[in-house]
């Protein structure tokens, strides 16, 4: 079996501090909302959330994702000021609590994403690849954060019947391209990629991604793989999400062996052995 583990010194600038990729590094996912397809509804309060990031920590997360607006397929929508309600309390209480975490914030808003930002958030990840707001692009160049460049179709509504591809990797690589030219154009430094598990792909299309995911290594730019307990997963296996760690677990193994930098999980402790184990 070829292994594509990375031996590049990619960073990412994060107020200051260097991040690097010699050894991959775990995202680990917080959602606010009451409607997640995992977790939904169980971190809605600031000390409910500051709880779920203080075992994150402890389980050996490099990263937290907090999420305020869920983005599964058909998700109901909220309103900017609702997602920014729902994010600051919690920023807060994990900053105060846990000053040397880095976090980023999950959304497609420029409004959003300044107002995480300027409350200590280090990462932007924008499941839309600056598609729904056209503002974002500019907010990043304004703000100099890194971000994470995801491909997606249409919105999480719609997004499902938006799977025509020619090639699903080369078509997601020439979008993803596209949106890298800008950024690069604004000034943007720091950009990581998502190939968008989930995202206005079907199943087969998902698989094909994760196959060949090493090819986007050809932009040079780390790699984010999310594919924790997914649609892509449970419905190939007939189940639900809660029962697919061990799948989850495998594909993220066959994302790490493709050169991917992040793995973006629920499960933090499973992705840290992981990589402990594939690196050792």
């Amino acid at each position: 079996m070829t292994v594509f583990k990375t031996t590049s010194c990619q960073s990412i600038n994060l107020r200051g501090t260097l991040m690097t990729f010699e050894k991959p590094k775990v995202m680990g996912i917080l959602n606010l909302t009451p409607d997640s397809f995992y977790d939904g509804g169980q971190h809605q309060d600031a000390a409910a959330a500051l709880a779920h990031a203080q075992h994150l920590v402890q389980e050996g997360a490099d990263i937290i994702d907090i999420g305020a607006y869920s983005s599964r397929p058909g998700a109901q929508e909220i309103s900017a000021q609702e997602e920014i309600d729902r994010a600051l309390p919690a920023i807060a209480a994990i900053r105060t609590a846990l000053p040397h975490v880095i976090l980023s914030i999950d959304t497609f808003r420029a409004d959003v994403a300044e107002a995480c930002v300027k409350a200590g958030v280090h990462i932007i990840n924008d499941v839309s690849g600056g598609t729904l707001d056209e503002r974002m692009f500019d907010t990043v160049a304004k703000l100099q954060v890194p971000y994470i460049l995801m491909h997606m179709r249409g919105t999480p509504q719609t997004m499902q019947t938006m799977t025509d591809y020619t090639d699903v990797v080369n078509d997601v690589a020439i979008s993803l391209g596209h949106g890298i030219a800008k950024l690069r154009s604004m000034g943007v430094r720091d950009i990581i990629l998502d190939p968008g598990y989930g995202f206005a792909k079907t199943i087969d299309q998902n698989y094909d991604l994760l196959m060949r995911v090493n090819e986007l290594a050809y932009f040079g730019l780390p790699i984010l793989g999310g594919i924790s307990r997914k649609s892509m997963l449970y419905k190939k296996l007939g189940t639900t999400p809660d029962q697919v760690l061990p799948g989850t677990i495998a594909l993220n193994t066959l994302l790490l062996e493709r050169g991917v930098q992040i793995l973006r999980v629920h499960d933090v402790k499973e992705a840290k052995q992981l990589i402990d184990i594939f690196y050792n």
